[in-house]
């Protein structure tokens, strides 16, 4: 069974003026358009355009919740993963995700302390992880992934020191402090610790780098950009200590459990696990857990997080991370594919028509699809880009 569903983008403060829109061929909705989601996630399900198809069902989630057992096939009785089209228009939060038994783990101890689902100081929406994978479709995407080595950040950290003492009014002592962190890889937690805990002399070492910043060219562009926004804030400092990377269009990042990232710039496809479990970790005005935060990051130093595809066919690729919950087909032209479970389809361009074993559907730019498990092999003719998202 193919059916139609639909979504309206997300108005989060950092959202693109449009970005969505202009890639999907559909009206702007005249706010921040920050994420489009393609799913079943109860936070916002994708709604069903022909719920005569579904049984009179409104929106995924409900037809799932009742129907989840015939159409998702491979046992499933959840959706496991979420698609979306996500614009950054400004940067997102530092942001770390859980493990599976963290997120079972933090979910049940917070229902039992009785904390509201939609509180603020909520971290746990949800029992499940949340690994993530993203795909530039703007001809750049900026991002922050991971922690760099301790020797990166410290020269990072000495060259500012150098700045600082060949201004007017230099305050060595405060880089003094921060290069006593500046070791090995293995002080790579105290002193993101000491920056996010945001005790003295941290709030008048982000004024400062700031400052210093404003001198400095291209070279600390990064730092001015994160003030900039999110002025005072200890995540200014803490970005120095990440990989910074721009994406060209179709290079993909996967994000696993634990690793620290935020999204800075620019418009791409996302894939992840159906969880909302998010830590934050600086850049942003809402709840930082410090303490949980701190149990879930894993603090190991690492390269840039690529996601190499591979091809499936002249006309077809696919990026697989290491979970079995999700994977993305990228398709250009005439092709065949084989689903074990549903999956999700997005066109953002040309024109395709998409036949299973029993149904199909014809999409154009904008148009999406929820696919049963029982179309089992999929036909794709037409030409542009489609996405496909299902199990592995």
């Amino acid at each position: 069974m193919f059916v139609g569903i639909t979504n309206t983008p997300r108005d989060y403060a950092w959202g693109s003026a449009g970005e969505i829109s202009a890639l999907l061929g559909t009206q702007p909705t005249g706010k921040p358009e920050a994420e489009l989601w393609l799913g079943a996630h109860p936070g916002c399900p994708s709604v069903i355009v022909d719920p005569a198809q579904a049984g009179g069902a409104g929106d995924l989630n409900e037809w799932i919740q009742r129907d989840g057992a015939q159409i998702l096939g491979d046992g499933l009785t959840q959706l496991p993963f979420l698609l979306k089209v996500l614009a950054a228009g400004a940067p997102l939060s530092l942001q770390a995700h859980p493990t599976p038994e963290q997120a079972a783990e933090g979910f049940a101890r917070e229902n039992a302390a009785g904390v509201p689902l939609t509180a603020s100081n909520r971290n746990y929406k949800d029992a499940s992880a949340k690994p993530e994978l993203i795909v530039a479709v703007s001809d750049t995407f900026e991002a922050l992934c991971g922690f760099r080595s301790m020797a990166d950040t410290r020269a990072s950290i000495e060259r500012l020191a150098e700045l600082d003492a060949a201004s007017t009014s230099p305050q060595p002592a405060l880089f003094a402090e921060w290069l006593a962190f500046a070791r090995e890889d293995s002080d790579l937690r105290a002193m993101f610790e000491w920056l996010i805990s945001a005790g003295d002399p941290v709030p008048e070492l982000v004024e400062r780098v700031t400052a210093l910043a404003e001198t400095a060219a291209e070279e600390f562009a990064l730092v001015r950009t994160l003030a900039g926004h999110y002025a005072g804030d200890p995540g200014v400092l803490i970005a120095l200590m990440l990989n910074h990377v721009t994406l060209t269009k179709g290079e993909a990042l996967f994000l696993p459990a634990g690793n620290i990232h935020a999204y800075l710039r620019g418009l791409g496809i996302e894939l992840m696990a159906a969880s909302d479990n998010v830590l934050r970790g600086g850049l942003t005005p809402k709840h930082v857990d410090v303490p949980e935060l701190l149990s879930v990051l894993d603090f190991s130093a690492s390269p840039v997080p690529y996601l190499r595809p591979h091809a499936l066919s002249s006309a077809a690729q696919v990026f697989q991370p290491p979970v079995r919950d999700f994977q993305l087909m990228e398709i250009a032209g005439d092709c065949s594919l084989d689903i074990s479970s549903a999956a999700i389809v997005l066109c953002t361009e040309g024109n395709f028509v998409v036949e299973g074993a029993s149904g199909s559907a014809t999409l154009a730019r904008g148009g999406s699809v929820f696919v049963s498990a029982d179309e089992r092999h999929l036909k794709i003719q037409g030409a542009g880009q489609l996405f496909v998202a299902a199990t592995q």
